[in-house]
């Protein structure tokens, strides 16, 4: 949803400016309120009219993580004052991307016909290292149509190496 994203994007950026020393500390409680406001029963209690913001407040700080720092607090209060809760997973999403930019890290998705074994992934991530140019933070996703062989995914960026594109390479090159 590319309306979400949007409204996201100043409130993680602004809260990244604001932690960026202690990064790593803010994506902990960060992804602990983005689980918590994520729940389909605390959005309705929050768009219940009812209820005070305070009391919206009141009920995250009880359920979400414990001992949050006095920017966690404030930071919720101005999600809740500005009706913008919903959209606390897709800010948590866009800060863990500015801090692996920060690190120099980039997201990657590794497509794979069958699961991968750990052992197998270790030896896999330093080569798509190379290849792309950078430190990566490797994910594994089935997709049983690839039929074997792999598909990297990092930005825009694809590395193809699946049986099923190489089936696609030969039905092109015989049907020219």
């Amino acid at each position: 949803m590319a309306e979400l994203a949007t409204i996201a994007r100043p409130y993680a950026e602004a809260l990244f400016q604001v932690v960026k020393a202690d990064a790593a500390h803010a994506a902990q409680w960060l992804d602990g309120l983005a689980v918590v406001a994520a729940d389909e029963g605390l959005q309705q209690y929050v768009h219940d009219p009812k209820v005070s913001h305070a009391q919206v407040l009141a009920l995250i700080t009880q359920v979400g993580p414990k001992n949050l720092p006095a920017v966690a607090v404030n930071f919720l209060n101005t999600l809740v004052d500005n009706g913008r809760l919903s959209a606390l997973p897709e800010i948590a999403k866009q800060f863990h991307a500015l801090v692996n930019a920060m690190g120099g890290v980039r997201k990657a998705i590794v497509y794979s016909a069958f699961p991968i074994e750990p052992a197998a992934l270790a030896n896999l991530t330093p080569v798509i290292e190379k290849r792309f140019g950078g430190k990566l933070q490797v994910q594994v996703a089935l997709e049983p149509e690839l039929i074997g062989g792999v598909r990297v995914v990092v930005g825009d960026e694809v590395l193809d190496t699946s049986v099923k594109a190489r089936l696609e390479q030969m039905k092109v090159a015989l049907t020219a």
